[in-house]
């Protein structure tokens, strides 16, 4: 049964850092791409960041480049968010995710899911 533990997640006061992290179980969790995603309160779902299997490539959304970092630990099985200079609208419940940005930039999730990690960004 695939399990997805997200944590690290808490209340930072805007230019801090968290960092986030997400045990996978119950698959081959190096064999697969995963993302991080956010969902902001009253909006929908917004992918932030991917990693490809091996840990070599990432790629960000446009809104935190330069802020965050991607990593994994495919020993470990987890999966990494490091936030920094964080701002208020970044305040989000975060998600990890195994899955994939469409030809059309449309994030096409996976199935499985976590409960996610609350990440709040306030003075």
């Amino acid at each position: 049964e695939v399990h997805l533990v997200e944590s690290g997640g808490g209340l930072v006061q805007p230019g801090g850092s968290l960092r986030l992290s997400c045990q996978a179980s119950g698959f081959t969790f190096s064999n697969f791409a995963m993302n991080w995603v956010r969902q902001a309160p009253g909006k929908g779902l917004e992918w932030v960041s991917s990693i490809d299997s091996s840990g070599s490539n990432a790629a960000y959304a446009d809104s935190v480049k330069g802020r965050f970092t991607i990593s994994r630990d495919n020993v470990e099985n987890t999966l990494a968010l490091q936030m920094n200079s964080l701002k208020p609208e970044d305040t989000a419940v975060y998600y990890c995710n195994g899955g994939f940005l469409d030809g059309s930039g449309t994030y096409r999730s996976s199935k499985f899911w976590g409960r996610g990690t609350q990440v709040t960004v306030s003075s």
